[in-house]
This record gives C-alpha cells, sequence and structure tokens, in this order.
C-alpha cells in the first residue's frame, strides 16, 4: 500500500514538472516571435526612416537652385491637378437618370417643371440642359445651337489650368537637364584650373548632373500620370455631354409633337 502510494505520488510530481516546463516553453517561444515582431517593425521604421533621409541627402546635393526650381514645379503641378480631379469628379452626373427625369417633368408639368430639374442639378450635362430648355419657346433649333454654344463654354471649364500641367511636365527635365549641363561645365572648369585630370575633381559636378536629372524625370513621370487620368476623365465627360444633348434634343423634338 505505501509502494503505491509513493508511486501515486511520484506520478503526481512528475505531470506537474511537465506542465510548467510546457508552460515555461510556450511562454519562451511567445516572448521569442513577439522580440521578433518588434524587432521586424524596428527594422521597417529604420528603413523608412533612411530612405527619407537619403531622399533629404540627395535632394541637397543636387543644389538648391535647380532641384527648388523642379519642386516647385511638382508642387504647383500637383496642386493643379488634385483641383481639376476634385472639380471633374463634382462635374460628373449620372445622364440616364437626368435625361429620364427630364423626359418625364416635361410630360408631367411641362418646360418650367423640366426647367426646375436641371436647375436643381449640378454639372455640366444639366446646365446644357437647361439652356436648351430655355430656348424651346423659340424653336427646336434655336435649342439646339444653344446646346451646341453652351457645350463648348463648359467644355472650356473642364479643360481650365490643364495646359499648365502640361507646362510643368515638360518644364521640369528641361530644368533637370540644364542642371546637367551646368554640372557638367563645373566639372570642366575644375579640370581646367586645376590642370590634371583626377577622379575627385569631376566627381562632385557629375553627381549634381545626375541628381538634377533624376529629380526632374521624376517630377515628370508623376505629372504625367495625373495628366494622363485628367485628360481620359475630360473625353469621358464631354462623350457624355454630347450624348446627352443629342437626346435633349430627340426629347424637345418629340414634345413638340
Amino acid at each position: 500500500m505505501r509502494k503505491l502510494l509513493v508511486a501515486f505520488v511520484a506520478s503526481i510530481l512528475m505531470t506537474g514538472f511537465s506542465a510548467n516546463a510546457n508552460t515555461i516553453t510556450l511562454a519562451a517561444g511567445y516572448n521569442t516571435a513577439a522580440l521578433t515582431i518588434v524587432q521586424d517593425e524596428d527594422q521597417v521604421s529604420v528603413e523608412s526612416a533612411s530612405f527619407t533621409q537619403e531622399l533629404k541627402t540627395r535632394f541637397i546635393e543636387g543644389g538648391p537652385g535647380f532641384m527648388g526650381i523642379v519642386l516647385i514645379c511638382l508642387i504647383l503641378g500637383l496642386a493643379i491637378a488634385i483641383e481639376r480631379i476634385i472639380f471633374l469628379n463634382l462635374a460628373t452626373t449620372n445622364t440616364k437618370k437626368l435625361t429620364e427625369g427630364v423626359e418625364e417633368a416635361l410630360a408631367n408639368g411641362g418646360v418650367d417643371a423640366a426647367k426646375d430639374l436641371c436647375r436643381d442639378t449640378k454639372g455640366p450635362v444639366a446646365s446644357i440642359f437647361y439652356q436648351g430648355l430655355d430656348r424651346v419657346d423659340e424653336g427646336v433649333e434655336s435649342a439646339e445651337k444653344a446646346v451646341v454654344a453652351y457645350g463648348g463654354v463648359q467644355m472650356g471649364q473642364l479643360e481650365k489650368n490643364v495646359s499648365w500641367i502640361s507646362l510643368f511636365i515638360a518644364l521640369a527635365p528641361m530644368l533637370g537637364f540644364m542642371g546637367t549641363v551646368i554640372g557638367m561645365i563645373q566639372a570642366f572648369d575644375k579640370i581646367e584650373a586645376a590642370g590634371d585630370m583626377q577622379p575627385s575633381l569631376v566627381a562632385g559636378g557629375i553627381k549634381v548632373a545626375l541628381l538634377t536629372t533624376v529629380f526632374g524625370l521624376v517630377v515628370a513621370i508623376i505629372l504625367q500620370i495625373f495628366y494622363n487620368y485628367i485628360v481620359a476623365k475630360i473625353d469621358s465627360i464631354v462623350n457624355d455631354m454630347e450624348d446627352a444633348s443629342i437626346t435633349l434634343v430627340d426629347i424637345l423634338v418629340a414634345h413638340k409633337k
């Protein structure tokens, strides 16, 4: 009996020691995993900080003159691009819904009801509809001429300031190339002054030349992406305007009958 009791106590103790060992191992694994995650986060933050610092260093090494002008081109180009994108998104209208609403308003409430609907709707398509409905009493041809004329006005508003973005796209790499030429001239001036061809004399000028070129091309690429998006958005809105104008003329002809 005593031997059985001793064996039972020994088995309990061994089970407790095994559970404690497993708990310690599991806790150590959790601590190791947590430490690994913290180290990975620290590494990512260090890499991000080093990239930002490297970008600042390269920008300063490129020279404050041309690099500052290239940066101004980027800021102004992005400001105009963001303004145009917001304007074009607000100018986008559900032309199908608007056309159905105008047709229903003409059938139920007449021209005045359709004009009120267009007046309460934002966007160039609604403005064109309003101008056409405002001239419908003078005949369908007058309404059509008003739609075409006011469509040109709305197209001009959609394309406002877009040419400035194309200017900055062309100007940024040109400034970068000019910085390249000036850097090479400075390098050859140092060679001429020293009377000897040493790599250390020309390294600084060549670095400035390459940095200005790279930053100019980067600015042009960024602005080109925004410019293409804006042009595509304008084309989409203009196509909707043209289709909606044709549909409006057909609706007015049917209403006059």
